[in-house]
């Protein structure tokens, strides 16, 4: 553990988030991104330690979920989809699990919420229309997360 130079007391450890879903190949980084993104923006990078997972991690990133992520300045492009571990969780602290899908057991001490994300395919809405409200609705969810955690 390092020491504040103004207090000369023990500096708590940084928070950190991982966010979970089955593949994470779209959720779950989209999620990351947009964390990542706004804590850099707000000049608080270094605040909160990000990551992401799945339960059944697929191959490689959803190429429509890295591309309207992009068009609100946030890269997931080099990311690629992780396995999730009670390591990982533990490590985090907090799990945010993205949809209704994905099914965890965290470890003892390790929160976890669930937030049951917006569906736009329920109303017949797919493609890219889909993709961007889906990322809207997580951007709201992580920019409320971020404030909470770093009040």
């Amino acid at each position: 553990m390092t020491q504040s130079p103004s207090t000369g007391t023990p500096d708590a450890p940084t928070p950190g988030v991982l966010f979970v879903c089955v593949r994470n190949g779209g959720k779950s980084q989209m999620a990351a991104g947009l964390m990542r993104r706004e804590l850099e923006s707000s000049g608080a990078s270094g605040r909160l330690r990000v990551s992401s997972a799945g339960t059944e991690p697929g191959s490689s990133i959803n190429a429509l979920s890295a591309e309207v992520l992009r068009e609100v300045g946030a890269d997931i492009d080099g990311e690629t989809p992780t396995q999730l571990t009670d390591e990982a969780m533990r490590d985090a602290g907090l799990v945010v699990v993205l949809g209704a899908e994905a099914q965890i057991q965290a470890p003892d001490g390790v929160s976890v919420q669930r937030w049951e994300t917006d569906e736009p395919s329920a109303r017949g809405i797919e493609g890219r229309e889909r993709m961007e409200l889906i990322r809207d609705d997580i951007h709201a969810r992580v920019t409320e997360l971020k404030e909470r955690l770093l009040s």
